[in-house]
C-alpha cells in the first residue's frame, strides 16, 4: 500500500484543507476581454490582498499537451491537479500513435475494423467533433485515418461530424467543412472509393452529452447517425448555410442535426455489418454514445434495435469500467493520485460539484477512474437541464451551502469542489451572463472563508484553465479586440491560454505557510500543496507545493 509520511513541520489544521476549483477562471491579459476582471469579485480582490497569491500555468505543456499553444481544458486540467504529475494526454498520445504507425500495426484494433468492412464489403464509419481544438479531437487524425483506409482497401467510408464552435471560434464551422469537403474529393478523385459525410450537428445539440444530464442529445444523434432519420440535405455546407440563414446569431455547437441524400435517400445509415470509430479522444462526452453502441440492455432511451457492427473508441474512455470494449489508442495510466495516498492515509475526503462538473472532480480527479477510494464520499447536485446563459448562477448556491455544512461538520479533513459557472456560461459567449457566472463563485468563496474562520480550516482556491477571462476575440499581433461590421466585439467561447489565481488562505495562521519558489509552478502543484497543508510530506516525484509550512 503506497502511504504518506507525517510531516514534522506541520501537523495539519484543526479544520479541513478545502480545495476550490473555479472553472474556467483564469487571468486575463487584456482588461477589455477579461470578463473576471470587470465582475464584481470583492472576496476573490481580498484574498489577493490578504492571502499567498501566485499564478499557475493551466495549458500546453504543464498540462500534458503537445504544446503551449494548446489550451488546457477540464479533463486534462483535473488530471494534474488530480495526480499531482503531468502525464502526456489524449492528443499527444494518438498523435504519437499515428506518426509512428503504431496505431495501425498488424493486430491492432483497427486493422481488426478494416478487415471486417474489407470482408464484408460494408462500411467504415467515423462519428466526432470536426475542428483542430485539440481537446476532444482533432481534424488532422480523422484526415489520416480515411487516407490510411483508402490504403488498406476499404471502399466505401460515412463520416458523421459534430460541429464543434466551442473549443474553436463560435462561427468558424465553414473553415472546417470547407477544408473537409476538399479532402474529401480528392480522395474520391480517382473513382476507387466512395467516401463522404452522412449525418451531423452541432456539439451542444446532438450526441455529446456527458455525466447523464441529457440523453435526450444522444437519442438525437443515435436517430441522426444511425438511423439516418431526420432534416435532409445535400451537402454539410449547404445544412450549415441554411440554418443560420433561418436562425439568425445561431452558434456552430447549437446547429440543429442533418442528415446528408442522395436522389431523395440518406447516403449514411450505419447497419449490421459495418464498423464504427467514435475519433474523440476524451472521455467525458464520449462515454454515452459508446454506450449506446455497446449495451444490450439500454434504458436511457428508446433505442430500437442495436446494429451489429464493430465499434471503437479514439481511446479508453474509462480504465475501471473497461469502456469501450474496443479502442485505438491506450490512455495515459495515472496512478498514485492524491485521493489514493489520501484515503490509505485514513483521510474523510469529500468530493462536489454539480452535473456539468462532477466526473471531472471524482472520476478525472482520480485518474480516469470511475470507483471511489474507501475514505472519499461523492456527492452530485443535479444540473438544471436549460441554456447556460439563461440560468448563470447555475448550482453556485447549492454547491456552496453543501460545503460550508460538511466544513462545519467537522466529519471531512479534505474537500474538493468545482464552481462550474466560469466554464460552462463562459462557452455561451453571452459576456452579460458571464459577469452574474463569476459574481455567484465569488459570493460561494466568500461564504466558505467564513466558514473556514470558525473551523480553523484552510483554503486552497485555483482553477483548472481559463475562460471567463478571455472572452472577446483578439487580433494576434495588436491584441486588441477584433470588430465586426456593425462594430461589435466577436465572442470568443474557447478556453483561454491565460493562467489561472493560485490562492492559499490560512485564517488561524497555524500553518505558518510562506509561498514556495517554485519556477514555472502548474496546476500539477496543486496536489503536495494541499498534502503539504494536510500535514503531510508530498511523493517525491509529485510536482513541488507552492507553500512551505511550520
Amino acid at each position: 500500500m503506497i502511504e504518506l509520511k507525517k510531516s514534522s513541520a506541520f501537523s495539519g489544521p484543526k479544520g479541513p484543507v478545502v480545495l476550490v476549483i473555479m472553472d474556467g477562471v483564469g487571468v486575463g491579459k487584456n482588461p477589455e476581454s477579461d470578463f473576471v476582471k470587470q465582475s464584481n469579485t470583492p472576496n476573490l480582490d481580498w484574498l489577493r490582498e490578504h492571502a499567498l497569491y501566485t499564478e499557475l500555468r493551466a495549458h500546453g505543456v504543464a498540462v500534458g499537451l503537445p504544446d503551449d499553444g494548446d489550451m488546457g481544458n477540464s479533463e486534462v486540467g483535473h488530471n494534474a491537479i488530480g495526480c499531482g504529475r503531468v502525464f502526456e494526454q489524449g492528443a499527444a498520445l494518438v498523435g504519437k500513435a499515428i506518426a509512428t504507425g503504431a496505431m495501425y500495426a498488424a493486430g491492432s484494433v483497427w486493422q481488426e475494423l478494416v478487415s471486417n468492412v474489407n470482408a464484408k464489403n460494408s462500411t467504415l464509419h467515423f462519428i466526432g467533433l470536426l475542428s483542430d481544438g485539440n481537446v476532444h479531437s482533432n481534424i488532422n487524425h480523422l484526415e489520416s485515418m480515411l487516407r490510411k483506409a483508402k490504403e488498406q482497401g476499404v471502399k466505401k467510408a460515412r463520416i458523421h461530424p459534430l460541429i464543434d464552435g466551442r473549443d474553436v471560434p463560435p462561427t468558424s464551422a465553414l473553415e472546417y467543412v470547407e477544408r473537409f469537403e476538399s479532402f474529401l474529393n480528392d480522395l474520391n478523385a480517382d473513382g476507387t472509393v466512395d467516401y463522404c459525410v452522412a449525418s451531423g450537428g452541432g456539439r451542444m445539440n446532438i450526441t455529446m452529452d456527458r455525466y447523464n444530464a441529457n440523453w435526450d442529445m444522444v437519442k438525437r444523434g443515435w436517430d441522426t447517425h444511425v438511423k439516418a432519420e431526420g432534416r435532409m440535405f445535400a451537402s454539410m455546407k449547404d445544412a450549415v448555410e441554411t440554418y443560420r440563414q433561418e436562425i439568425p446569431g445561431i452558434l456552430d455547437q447549437d446547429l440543429p442535426a442533418f442528415v446528408i441524400e442522395r436522389d431523395g435517400k440518406p447516403v449514411g445509415p450505419i447497419v449490421d455489418g459495418d464498423s464504427v470509430i467514435f475519433f474523440n479522444f476524451r472521455g467525458d462526452r464520449s462515454l454515452e454514445i459508446t454506450k449506446a453502441f455497446e449495451a444490450d440492455d439500454l434504458k436511457e432511451f428508446a433505442r430500437g434495435p442495436k446494429p451489429d457492427v464493430l465499434y471503437a473508441g479514439m481511446m479508453q474512455y474509462d480504465g475501471d469500467l473497461g469502456v469501450p470494449n474496443r479502442y485505438l489508442v491506450t490512455p495515459p495510466a495515472i496512478d498514485r493520485t492524491m485521493s489514493e495516498y489520501l484515503s490509505n492515509a485514513g483521510v474523510k475526503q469529500l468530493a462536489i460539484s454539480e452535473t456539468q462538473k462532477f466526473g471531472h472532480m471524482t472520476y478525472f480527479f482520480n485518474g480516469n477512474n470511475s470507483g471511489k477510494f474507501p475514505t472519499e464520499t461523492w456527492q452530485e447536485i443535479p444540473s438544471d437541464v436549460c441554456p447556460f446563459e439563461d440560468a448563470p448562477r447555475m448550482k453556485a448556491d447549492e454547491i456552496t451551502d453543501t460545503v460550508v455544512k460538511a466544513i462545519e461538520s467537522g466529519e471531512y479533513q479534505f474537500i474538493r469542489l468545482n464552481f462550474p459557472n466560469g466554464d460552462m456560461v463562459g462557452h455561451t459567449g453571452v459576456v452579460s451572463a458571464v459577469k452574474l457566472a463569476v459574481e455567484a463563485v465569488d459570493e460561494g468563496v466568500g461564504k466558505i472563508i467564513e466558514a473556514l474562520k470558525k473551523t480553523n480550516g484552510i483554503l486552497v482556491c485555483s482553477a483548472d484553465h481559463g475562460n471567463a477571462d478571455d472572452m472577446c476575440e483578439l487580433d494576434k499581433k495588436t491584441g486588441t479586440l477584433v470588430l465586426d461590421a456593425q462594430g461589435k466585439y466577436l465572442p470568443k467561447t474557447a478556453h483561454s491560454l491565460n493562467p489561472v489565481p493560485a490562492i492559499v488562505y490560512d485564517p488561524s495562521g497555524t500553518a505558518n505557510a510562506h509561498l514556495a519558489e517554485v519556477p514555472k509552478a502548474g496546476i500539477a502543484n496543486l496536489a503536495a500543496t494541499c498534502i503539504t497543508l494536510l500535514g503531510f510530506e508530498p511523493p517525491e516525484d509529485y510536482a513541488k507545493s507552492i507553500v512551505t509550512v511550520g
